[in-house]
């Protein structure tokens, strides 16, 4: 059984406790400022060249090594999340209302130890562009770095993520090919109707009643309209209605808005049509009128058959065979890792964060990054690389 990289002492140390400057100075997406200056730093500390500037705040690390003609890419995201840090550990937030809770410090911390420990062992011939991607959580990161040119200035050949995932072992990870994660879209309806006296509904048209039928109505879609076969979520989060203070009141107006979840583009499609199917059909069933908007996100995180072959060969040489899952269930949070995916070849792994602390999940104020796995993240990055740009 293989083992984690032997990170030098005083390497492995700065990384820990850069882990920890980062989760002490969140910053929210495309404010990315004084993250993204570190992470230049870093990278040309170690002689890596450093470009700046796409998607605003976006860092590409460039890495070439011999004369191999192999060209990969390796994406980690920086942001942090608008809302309070409820741990309490040494590090803890110092920015009010923002926090680390999905553990992109810790992903921007193992691609640079991968980085600058490749950069020193030159052990591959070959390029790798090291992606710090600003604005992930749902800002639109990896396609403003798209638009500014990612792919024009840095052909690659295939492209890699990683993710942390509580309930695996920090020295554990998941590889699987196909679906990783859902389409991530949003929808908004209004019903508009005609105010009126509440004692008196039968002199107007009730938006309320009409947008009571449609929230019951939308959950037949997964249920009546998606084959049952094919992963699907549509959820109402958001509701407007009226005031509490005029309780005698109907409202003119309703809106609803929600997220729709799915892994192909036919099934993404049916929810589009659908909700909107729902929305006019009760609309004119009440009298009322809808106005119907569905915008599309981000999409599916797909892995590619060979990309994630070549992957699996670098976790089970890192980790070792019994410490890698073939099997793992897609989730149905969205990542815009799918922008880069879908351009060229790519693979979304998972590695363990440990047990969940107090029950903390990712987007939890408890939630934290877990130490012990910056050396096996920083272990599967660098064999990666060296295992696809051989020497």
């Amino acid at each position: 059984m293989s083992t984690p990289l032997d990170l030098d002492e005083k390497e492995h140390a700065m990384l820990v406790d850069l882990r920890h400057d980062l989760h002490a100075h969140p910053e929210l997406g495309f404010e990315e400022e004084r993250t993204s200056e570190i992470v230049a730093g870093k990278l040309a500390e170690a002689g890596i060249t450093v470009h700046r500037g796409l998607g605003k705040t976006g860092v590409v690390g460039t890495l070439t090594v011999g004369n191999g003609t192999g060209r990969i890419a390796l994406r980690a995201d920086m942001d942090a999340l608008a809302m309070p840090e409820t741990g309490n550990p040494p590090y803890k937030s110092t920015v009010p209302g923002k926090m680390h809770a999905c553990g992109h410090d810790g992903h921007t911390t193992m691609l640079l130890g991968a980085a600058r420990h490749l950069a020193a062992t030159r052990n591959f011939s070959g390029t790798v562009h090291f992606i710090f991607q600003p604005a992930e959580e749902g800002r639109g990161g990896a396609r403003a770095m798209i638009e500014d040119g990612f792919f024009e200035r840095f052909p690659v050949d295939r492209v890699y993520g990683l993710h942390n995932m509580p309930g695996l072992d920090p020295d554990e990870m998941a590889v699987v090919s196909g679906p990783q994660l859902a389409s991530s879209d949003s929808w908004d309806v209004t019903f508009t109707g005609v105010g009126t006296h509440g004692a008196k509904p039968h002199l107007g048209r009730d938006p309320i009643t009409a947008a009571g039928q449609f929230l019951s109505s939308i959950h037949s879609i997964v249920a009546r309209v998606v084959d049952p076969l094919q992963p699907a979520v549509v959820s109402a989060c958001a509701l407007e209605a009226g005031d509490f203070k005029a309780l005698n009141v109907i409202p003119n107006d309703v809106r609803i808005a929600g997220t729709a979840r799915a892994y192909t583009p036919e099934v993404r499609d049916q929810l589009e049509a659908k909700i909107g199917t729902l929305a006019h059909g009760i609309a004119q069933a009440f009298g009322v009128s809808a106005r119907y908007n569905f915008i599309r996100r981000i999409p599916p995180v797909v892995n590619d058959a060979e990309a994630t072959s070549r992957a699996l060969a670098a976790a089970q040489t890192a980790l070792g065979e019994r410490r890698v899952r073939t099997e793992f269930p897609p989730s149905t949070a969205g990542d815009d890792f799918s922008f880069f995916s879908q351009e060229v070849p790519g693979c979304f792994v998972w590695l363990g964060n440990g047990p969940a602390r107090d029950g903390a999940l990712h987007h939890n104020t408890g939630y934290d990054f877990n130490d012990a796995a910056i050396t096996p993240g920083v272990a599967f990055w660098s064999k990666l690389v060296e295992m696809e740009l051989s020497a």
